[in-house]
Formats: C-alpha cells, structure tokens, sequence
C-alpha cells in the first residue's frame, strides 16, 4: 500500500534527506520519498502503519520534523469523538486545554467541559489520541487525555514522553527500560540516556507514581518527571528516608562529578570521594513548642504540657546537616590535633643539641610511644580518606584521596614495618642508634592538616549557600487567619489556599495572594533587588517574604508552601546550583589523567633520587615521592567551576535574577542580539480600554457587552482589559460558547446565534469581513499613537472597534540604551500591527522591529540571526513568545508573566523588568571572570607545587619541600579557591557590562 503524507520543519535539502533516511528505517516501510517543494512523503509499505509510528522516529532522531495526514478530506466529512481529560482544577485549566486543543490541526472547534472531565472535538479527519496528548504536553500543566471509561478493550495505546534524572551509563539506561517495561499496562519502553528521557506506550493512563516506586526499587536514586517538571515528584518513600535537618534530603556532589545526580542519603561521592551536600529546603519551617521537662512532648501551637502542666517554649530549630557534619569533623580535627601534636614535638626534639628526651627513654621506646599515638589519628579521625582512597581504586574513579591515602599510607606502614624489622633494611635508612627512620609525625601531620582543609571546605561550603539561607530567613513562621470574623494565630504550613489572612504593619507577607481589603506600600527589595517600596492596593498580588509598610491588609491566600514565589525561587537556585557550565569540561579533561600522572611522577621521582640523589638516597627518594602525592591537589581543579556557579546563582537571586542553569550563566555575557516583545517586556503589560467606538447597529453599550462576552473565557491581558472595562461600566454580559482563540489574530465565539469575531486586520480577512477606508482611516491614527485597536464583528459584517493602551515601562527605555551602548543589537518582534510597532520603537529609538509577528515567525526569526552567527537572547512574557524563548541561545522570562514562558526559558526576571538583563550581563561576566581565575590559580598551583616537591629547586638552591609543607599548601589552594568564589558575594549587578 502506498500513502501520502505532509511534513513540517524541513528548511533544505539535508532536511529533506534526514526525514527520508529516517523514515525508510521504520519498521515496515518498503520505500519512503520525500519531496521538499511539495512538503510531502509518499511512503510504500508492506501493512498500514500508524502515523504515530512515523512520528516517532522522527522525534527519536532529533530536529524538529512533524507528519501529518493530508489536509483535504471530503466535504462535509466531519468526525466528532468525546474524551475524558484529567488534571483540570480551574477554570483556567479548562480554558488552557481548549486551546491546545483547538491549536491540533486538523480540528474544526474543540469545546471542554470542566465539570464532567470531558472535551468533545470536531474534526475533518480521524486524529491520533497520542496527538491531543503531545499538544497538552507540549502546552505546559499536568493534563491529559484518554478514551472514556466505558471505550472498548481495543482501545489505542498512547505514548507519553517523560525525563529521568540520575542516569550515567549505558547500564543505567539498560536497567530503567528493564524496569519500565516490566510495569502492567505497559506495551513498550524505550530511554535514551543522551536526551535523558523515556518514550513509554500504554494500554491505558498509568500515573506517574507507579513509574516512580519502580525506579525507586532500584539500587540507583533515579527518577521520572514529566517535561520540565524536574524535582517535583520526590515521592513519599524519600521522605521517609529524609534525615532530620534543615535539608530536603536530598544530597549532591559539590564538584558535580556525576552531572545533576543526588541522593537520598548522606556520604561521600563515589567519584570524587568528597562529601556530599545536601540541598537547602524551599519549605518554611514552621515553629514547633516543647517541654522543658518533658522533650518528648512536641505541638504546633503553644499551650501547657499535658504531663506536668509547664508552659510550652519554642523548639530549637533541628541543626542542619552541612553544621552537623562541620562539627562532626571538628571534633575529629580536635582529636587529630591531639595526638599529633605529641608526635610533632618528639620528631622535631631530634633537631635540638643533646636530645634531652632521650635522658627519659631511648629512641626506640620513643618510636613506639610515637607508633601508639597515631593510632587514633590514622584509624578514628582520618581513617575516611583512606576508605574513600580504597574505594576510588576499586572503581577506578581516582582522585585527590588516592594521592592522601597511597601518600601518607606508605610513610606510615613504612614507620610501623621499620619498628618490627628493623634488620630488613639498608644501612641508609637506619640511623646512628640503629633505629630505622621513621615518619610518624609526616603521615599524621598530613593527615591533620588535610582534615583541617576539610573542616574549612566544610565552613566555606555553608557560606556558599548563604543566599538561600537568607531567603529562607524571609517567610514568617506564623500568620493571622480571618475565619468568621474572628482573628487567630495559626502556623504558616498550616494556611490553605482561600484563606483570609491579615498582615498587620511592618509584618512579613506570609504566602503569596492578592489584597482583599485595605492598601499599604510593600518592601519588595529581598526579592526583586529594587530598595524603592511598591504601593498595593485592593486586587494587586503580593508575595511571600516581602515585607508590609505601616499599614494593615487582608489578603486572599492563592499559593502556599513550595508554590509560592519565594519557595519556587530557592527551588531554581537549588537546581541551578547543581548544574554544570560548559567551561567546567576542560577542568574535567584534566582532572582525567591528573592523578595518573601524579603518580607517575611520584615513581619517577623516587627513581631518579634513588639513582641520582645524595646519601641517603633512598631517604631522599621516599620523602619526596610522598611530596608529589601530597601537593598536587586535583580537588582545586574540580572546585573552581561549581563554587563559583552557587555562590553566582545565589546572588542572582537576591537581586531578582533567577539562574535556571550555569550554562545560561557562561553564555549570557557573549550574548550580542536581543529580541524583546512588546505587551509585558517592554510595556507594563497591564493593559486598559480607552474606548470602544460603534460604526454599525449596535449601541457603544451593546458593543461592550459582545466584547466582555467574547472574552470572559481567555485570560490574555487584552482580554482581562476588556471585560474590567465591562464591568467599571456596571454593563452585564453572558458568557459566548464556542470560544476559540487564533494565534496572532484573535479570537472568535457564538452568541445567542450570533458570530463574533474580535481582533486585527488579519482575522478580519480571514473571516472575509469587508472594513470600509474611511474606519481603517480612523484606526490607523489610532495605531499611529501607539495604541492597540481590534475590530469587532458580529456575523461577518464589522460593527465597531476597540482602542486599548498600554503605558511602556519606565525602566525599559534607560534599560535598553544602556544595551545597545554595550553592543547589543535589540530586535523588537511583536504580533501587533506595524503602525503600533513603530510609534512604540520610535519612541524607544529602536531601529530594528518587526510586526504582525506569530510564534512560528519569531523562532524562525531567532534561527534566522543564529545562522548569521549571531547569539541570540530572546525577552518575552507569554505563551506566545515560548517556541522563541525555547529555540534562542538564552531564553529570558519576565516574572510578571506567564508559566509557560517562564519554564521554556534558562533565566527568570522576577521583577519582569529589562534592567534584570543588565545585571544578568554583568552577573555573567563576574562569574566567568571568577572561573576564569579559580581555574588558573588551581591549574598555577599545580603546575608550580608538583616540581617543587619532586626537588627540581635542589640542584640550584639546595631546596627541598616537607611533606608536611606540601600537605598544607595542598589543604589551603582547596579552601582559597572556595574563598575567591565568596568574592562574588560582594559583586556590584547595576552598572552596566564595558
């Protein structure tokens, strides 16, 4: 059988070769043909193939092709089916899904019913179930769409797409697909370790969950998100692991060793051997009270012990897991220091004329006292590195404690192989008494220094992570409901969403809502980085952490615990703080053959001493081998890219730049073109009607009315605009059916048998909606003024149109001078007309804009200049600008907009405001300077420290380096790159990038 296809996304001739290599591979096929001009496949094959099948070998294989079914079906061969949809809470919900529904081609009108859970869709042909499901994906939220309950058992499978974190072979990959496809219900599983995602077809719906407890099954901390959703889906059985603490229990690696890898428990990274870090939770604690007598007692709100009636005291917050493992290896460096000490000051007695310890005992008895006395220091406080040692030479994954262990090992099983058979070695290696010389005191002061680098790493690192700290310290532990009138003190994990709370003068803002009653000014500084307070009235949103002014509110509770702004926030500098640059390659390449190289050094240096060196040669040739191991310090190399990134994020934070990966980070300051939107980047995107003006049969009052009804569904700031605008006129409507929203045009509905189209010039054409040159007169010098006009029709025939203004922000027009001084080509795309573009880019003196922009145009526009070289950023809002901001070079969302566009971007702007992409410039161009320098004094480091400990400095100055030197040089280039990061902390984001 032969059939005919039509494919999207082929630009050129490699294209058009990639899809048809790629479809002649699908199983079945006999012979594929693709024709670039026509846009067609014209596919021979054995049996019918589902064009799902096609599909996804398409997708598989990367670029951005779509098959389709041909457009033409016979006239007036219109299908109708019925589905159930899961996953809608709202109106809003139901609203977004009948757009992404509608947006499927080959779907005539899409109508969802919330209540009933069910969308019924008209169409001029049979579309696949997995088609409406990758629309919903791909449109952002958890929705998704199924057969109803009563369907047939031979109802379709359906392909879902999800992300797995924590995979870092191919033997991961190969025990996931195992365990998926292991799961009831599921047909076939398929993971790709690359792209990390899992392609998985089912019978029926299987939730998220089921996924997620079989992968947690396995002995290999991985998970399964849905796109986009990463670290969302912890699941109750980690939770349960969660160790007491501050943390959310999960651990990760701080020099990253693994990518984004984490654990659920506490140790050390089986790569590195460093200790993990546990990410700081984005929960606020809420205060607990206890007995002082009675411990054991524990409650959430204050009162009276019911064992012996005491008043019950807040409880100590839990101390964080970084703080118990600081003092955990404090007290072992305290212990360390103790022995070692002793042993330091009888090594070092040999240098002082006439020993006079050796009035009380001999040198042999000292030797043992020695031997007894490191015990402690070699098998309590440092026996970790020579486990972490052991473990890395078992995996092979060798790093800074192999050098630690196989160094200081040797000096101390040498020492102790010297006391019990003293006659096995040379003359040279004994000394006048006859005792073999001994390095008690090098092995255990190496080791105590090195654990007292740890113990500073183990500071810094809490330091680095400050900002998030800090953020933490912003939401209140309490707040006051409203309920029947009355006011009560609850705790704050204890407000739901519809709450009413009261947040008196000068109090923190407890979660984020919007003002029921009463205005004040809001100290937003901690989150947008702006010290200028902001005035809040009746309907304005506010957010958690800010702080009130001095007067008092009430305020409707819409976002609480981890979903608040506050809470998202810290979850984005968790994440990216995690993340790994580009520029951190390089230090990996080397950190690849650094110890094996180290070693080999260390063995030719004890060769050529042993063969070349002054007596004692052997002597000599021992000690400074040991040197090598100990100074080189891979650690300051792995260090150098990862702390500077945390320490980069968290400033970004505070200053209302969040960082969504240190990729965004390395690029942003190379970025030389930004496109910017026009409705909500450039302007407040709070748009208002200034008029509605009637050309036809209908009243001004009348017209209002069609329009608050054509709108009441969609939640595009223009149509917000319109039905307030209703509504300040006490003007009543009845909400339209129908609805149906065309990108880039407008939007249309029925009511009471009327149809009514509103929006521009280019529906309006659509609909073949004649508009007289006196009206389009009339509107052009309203566009002229840099005002957005719809026109309204009611059954084909035009009846009036709308002027809406939007004041452009104060901030945009310094914000985008100051860019262009910098080098940076600003492009304004918006979809608006080309008269309204230009009056708004004159008045921000921009030269390049272009109007009547689609989403599609906009991404081909970005791909345009990314073929020119250029690199591109892309500034936008809504949903609209996402396939833009997902395809650019470095995608910028503002905050005020909305949650699609936020998650296809790499950096947020809390304030929605462009100055955020001056101090993301200058953030960028601070961190990579501070990279830059971590990377070189580690790399100097090395370079220097490494020849000096094997003696090349003796045959001209006579020096040599202790291997105690080496082991404190080697502990402090760890903790001065750490030091060299918290610089960062300090960093100026306002002045422009020179």
């Amino acid at each position: 059988m032969k059939h005919t296809y039509k494919i999207t996304g082929m630009t050129c001739n490699g294209c058009r070769s990639h899809v048809e290599e790629t479809l002649n591979k699908v199983k079945g096929v006999e012979k594929a043909h693709v024709d670039l001009k026509k846009a067609e496949a014209v596919i021979e094959m054995k049996k019918h193939i589902k064009i799902s099948e096609f599909q996804d070998a398409l997708a598989q294989d990367g670029g951005n092709y779509q098959i389709h079914l041909p457009e033409k079906s016979p006239k007036g061969d219109k299908m109708t089916h019925t589905y159930r949809v899961e996953g809608m809470t709202c109106n809003g919900c139901r609203s977004h899904v009948e757009k992404a529904l509608s947006g499927v081609k080959g779907v005539i009108q899409a109508s969802v019913n919330l209540e009933k859970g069910e969308a019924e869709i008209i169409m001029d042909h049979h579309i696949e179930l997995e088609t409406f499901e990758k629309a919903l994906q791909e449109s952002g939220g958890n929705y998704h769409i199924m057969m109803p309950e009563d369907h047939s058992k031979e109802e379709k499978p359906m392909t879902h797409t999800y992300e797995i974190v924590g995979m870092t072979c191919l033997g991961c990959q190969s025990n996931i697909e195992k365990e998926l496809n292991a799961v009831d219900g599921v047909i076939e599983a398929r993971v790709n370790l690359e792209k990390a995602k899992a392609v998985i077809s089912m019978k029926r719906h299987i939730n998220i969950e089921e996924f997620q407890k079989v992968l947690e099954d396995m002995d290999g901390h991985y998970q399964i998100h849905l796109p986009g959703k990463a670290h969302k889906h912890h699941s109750s059985e980690n939770k349960k692991k969660k160790a007491k603490g501050q943390g959310t229990g999960v651990w990760y690696c701080p020099m990253h060793c693994e990518g984004d890898k984490t654990y659920d428990q506490p140790g050390d990274c089986p790569v590195c051997g460093m200790d993990l870090v546990e990410e700081v939770s984005a929960a606020p604690k809420a205060t607990q009270y206890t007995c002082p007598m009675h411990p054991e007692v524990v409650k959430d709100e204050p009162g009276s012990c019911p064992i012996c009636g005491m008043d019950l005291v807040p409880k100590e917050p839990e101390v964080s897991s970084e703080n118990k493992s600081y003092k955990k290896l404090l007290k072992k460096f305290w212990i360390a220091v103790a022995f070692t000490l002793p042993i330091f000051l009888i090594a070092m007695s040999d240098m002082l004329p006439n020993n006079p310890i050796y009035e009380v005992a001999s040198l042999q008895t000292w030797n043992w006292i020695q031997f007894v006395l490191s015990l402690p220091v070699v098998f309590y406080a440092t026996w970790m590195f020579f486990e972490r040692a052991w473990r890395s030479v078992k995996t092979w994954n060798l790093n800074m404690f192999t050098l630690i262990g196989i160094g200081s090992g040797v000096a101390w099983v040498f020492s102790v192989f010297g006391l019990l058979f003293p006659d096995f070695f040379p003359a040279q290696f004994k000394t006048e008494a006859g005792t073999v010389h001994v390095y008690f005191e090098a092995a255990t002061v190496i080791l105590t220094l090195v654990l007292l680098g740890q113990v500073l790493e183990a500071r810094a690192h809490s330091r680095t992570s400050s900002a998030i700290k800090e953020l933490l310290k912003l939401a209140p532990n309490t707040a006051v409901r409203v309920k029947d009138g009355k006011e009560e003190t609850i705790s704050i994990d204890k407000i739901e969403e519809g709450d009413i709370l009261r947040v008196k003068p000068g109090e923190k803002i407890p979660v984020d809502g919007t003002i029921k009653t009463g205005k004040s000014s809001i100290d937003e500084s901690m989150i947008t980085g702006e010290p200028i307070p902001v005035d809040k009235a009746e309907g304005d949103k506010v957010s958690s952490g800010t702080i009130n002014g001095n007067q008092s509110f009430t305020m409707t509770a819409e976002k609480v615990g981890n979903e608040t702004l506050l809470s998202q926030i810290i979850k984005m500098v968790n994440e990216a703080s995690r993340s790994r640059a580009p520029i951190q390659k390089l230090a990996d390449r080397i950190s690849a053959y650094f110890v094996p190289v180290v070693v080999l050094i260390s063995v030719i240096t004890f060769f050529v001493w042993a063969i070349y060196g002054p007596e004692p040669a052997y002597v000599y040739a021992l000690v400074n081998a040991i040197a090598v191991l100990i100074i080189a310090c891979p650690c300051a190399l792995g260090l150098a890219t990862p702390m500077s990134v945390m320490v980069g994020v968290g400033k970004g934070a505070k200053n209302g730049v969040l960082i969504k990966n240190a990729r965004a980070l390395e690029q942003m300051n190379k970025i030389d073109t930004l496109i910017i939107d026009k409705t909500g980047t450039i302007t407040e995107g709070k748009p208002s009607v200034e008029k509605v003006v009637a050309v036809g049969d209908f009243s001004e009052e009348e017209l209002t009315a069609f329009l608050a009804s054509v709108n009441a569904q969609s939640e595009h700031p223009l149509a917000v605009a319109t039905v307030n605008y209703a509504k300040d006129k006490n003007i009543s409507y009845e909400e339209a059916s129908n609805f149906n929203s065309i990108t880039g045009k407008g939007v249309e509905a029925s009511l009471d048998g009327k149809k009514l189209a509103l929006g521009n010039e280019g529906l309006m054409e659509k609909e073949k909606v004649v508009i007289s040159e006196d009206l389009k007169n009339r509107v052009i010098e309203e566009q002229k003024k840099g005002k957005t006009v719809s026109y309204l029709a009611v059954d084909g025939k035009i009846v009036g149109f709308l002027t809406i203004t939007d004041a452009i922000k104060k901030t945009s027009r310094e914000a985008l001078k100051e860019l262009q001084e910098d080098g940076v080509k600003v492009i304004m795309l918006t979809g608006d007309n080309e008269r309204t573009a230009a009056a708004v880019a004159k008045e921000l003196n921009l030269s390049d804009f272009k109007a009547g922009m689609v989403p599609e145009d906009k991404m081909e526009e970005v791909k345009k200049l990314q073929k020119e070289g250029r690199k591109v950023a892309v500034a936008g809002d809504g949903i609209n600008d996402a396939p833009a901001l997902a395809q650019a070079d470095i995608g910028i969302a503002m905050g005020t907009g909305t949650d699609v566009a936020i998650e296809s971007a790499e950096i947020t702007l809390v304030k929605g405001d462009l100055k955020g992409v001056l101090k993301a410039r200058k953030l960028s161009e601070k961190v990579m300077k501070n990279i830059k320098e971590n990377l070189f004094f580690a790399l100097v480091y090395n370079t220097i420290g490494v020849p000096v400990a094997a003696g090349v400095l003796y045959p001209f100055f006579g020096i040599l380096l202790s291997p105690m030197i080496a082991a404190l040089a080697m502990s402090f280039s760890s903790v001065s790159v750490i030091s060299n990061a918290l610089r960062l902390r300090g960093a100026k984001l306002t002045k422009s990038v020179k």
